[in-house]
């Protein structure tokens, strides 16, 4: 096709229409561009708040994100039909100027003007005000999504069957990213670029993850559990309970595995101040009181119970003490409400906890002393490590999985990038550990 003359072009109408189209085609691009971006990008945490003050543009923006993959559909199906629009009478205009040389020509000028004004341009200035933008945006989307609906809908189930025919399922009703998993990334990419502290990011972490813990991963195991036999007399029970740094401790009787009650401090305490009110010395109060009478039922929940659920429970009945049972009703461990608490804020330390039990000693070779029954969850917590907790809830456990036998004294283990020493054993349990990173 032979070039017209500069001044007939120049004169030409439909070359000024034509130039007139790609301009307005370029303008719609980036207003594609910048919407996809904004769209996808604005929290949807901070369009819900400015919704309830009573902005229609962010309620629009929460309307039409409510189905990402519409969303997205239709945005690029309008993006790319303007781009092909844009380029294919961009071709043909400067066909007409240059002849052959136009496709050269038009391939080079519309990819720069297509790279600075429909893509770059528009998606800087929109991730760099994404709510605005999308609330400023979101009601024209609408009825782009709307008008390309049966397009989009047709294309879904094309690339579905597509896929299907490889083998790859796809579920229409997931989104790319959970809820938790957005927080969860946006906590470890604030912490690691100094934005959110690590005791904040760890608390709201803790929460989250209540739904996904049971009731075993933190309970205290049996073996740690400090009990009273109901058959002593009421003075040694008396005796036992003041020396201990516990308010409520279990009865049993005959068996450790049978809870017949819980005790609480204040409650034998009142019933002594009760007892001996009545003009009774204390020495005799103490021997008529029947620790029965003053003990109160035991609750039993299974190991199984997530935490958000066990908390509920407690809240519910009042009530931040329960014994933990496995399917054949055997006695696992004890939980209270502190123990759940302290998965969200960490350790909670009161006047009778020592500090001991909060610090690590260090090692001269870089490594820390750990106890054994210490959970993994804690430690990771402690020192900011990612050791696995999906198949061992302590520290000894995770030896003893990974080793795949039961430890010696002195005998390292290597995995999960850190170095495991074992230094003391109390018979089959590993009580205590030396781990350093590697």
């Amino acid at each position: 096709m032979d070039p017209l003359p500069s001044d007939q072009t120049l004169f030409d109408p439909a070359f000024w229409l034509t130039a007139a189209a790609i301009l307005i085609l370029l303008v719609l691009s980036g207003f594609f561009s910048g919407s996809e971006t904004a769209l996808t990008a604005a929290s949807r945490g901070k369009l819900r708040a400015a919704a309830d003050r009573g902005n229609k543009g962010a309620a629009n923006a929460l309307a039409v994100t409510e189905d990402n993959e519409r969303l997205i559909g239709s945005v690029l199906l309008g993006n790319n039909v303007v781009n092909i629009l844009a380029t294919s009478l961009a071709t043909a205009l400067l066909t007409s100027v240059f002849g052959a040389n136009g496709v050269a020509v038009a391939t080079l000028v519309m990819t720069l003007l297509v790279l600075i004004f429909a893509e770059v341009l528009p998606k800087t200035y929109a991730i760099t005000n994404p709510e605005t933008t999308a609330s400023l945006v979101a009601r024209p989307i609408r009825l782009v999504v709307i008008a390309f609906s049966p397009i989009v809908t047709a294309v879904r189930y094309l690339v579905r069957g597509v896929l299907r025919i490889f083998g790859v399922q796809t579920d229409p009703d997931s989104q790319i990213l959970a809820v938790r998993e957005e927080i969860a990334g946006a906590l470890h990419l604030g912490h690691s670029e100094g934005v959110v502290e690590k005791e904040d990011r760890d608390r709201i972490l803790g929460a989250l993850d209540l739904i996904e813990r049971t009731v075993e991963e933190v309970m205290l195991h049996r073996s740690g559990i400090e009990m009273i036999d109901a058959d002593q007399p009421a003075a040694d029970i008396l005796r036992q309970c003041l020396s201990s740094a516990h308010t409520r401790l279990p009865l049993y009787r005959d068996d450790p595995e049978n809870i017949v009650g819980v005790i609480h401090a204040k409650d034998l305490l009142r019933a002594m101040h009760d007892v001996q009110a009545d003009g009774a010395k204390l020495s005799d109060g103490v021997t008529r009181v029947d620790i029965m009478d003053v003990a109160m039922p035991p609750y039993f929940v299974p190991e199984t119970t997530t935490l958000d659920d066990q908390m509920r429970q407690f809240l519910k009945r009042k009530t931040h003490f329960a014994l933990v049972v496995d399917e054949y009703g055997a006695l696992q461990g004890l939980l209270t409400l502190e123990d759940i608490l302290e998965e969200i804020v960490g350790e909670i330390s009161d006047e009778h906890d020592t500090e001991d039990d909060y610090t690590f000693e260090t090692t001269a070779d870089g490594g820390y002393l750990v106890d054994g029954s210490m959970t993994i969850r804690d430690l990771n917590r402690a020192h900011d490590w990612n050791l696995p907790d999906d198949e061992a809830n302590t520290v000894a456990g995770l030896v003893i999985h990974e080793a795949q036998i039961i430890p010696l004294e002195g005998q390292v283990f290597s995995f999960h990038g850190f170095r495991f020493e074992v230094i003391e054993k109390d018979d089959n349990r590993v009580s205590l550990l030396n781990i350093r990173p590697l």
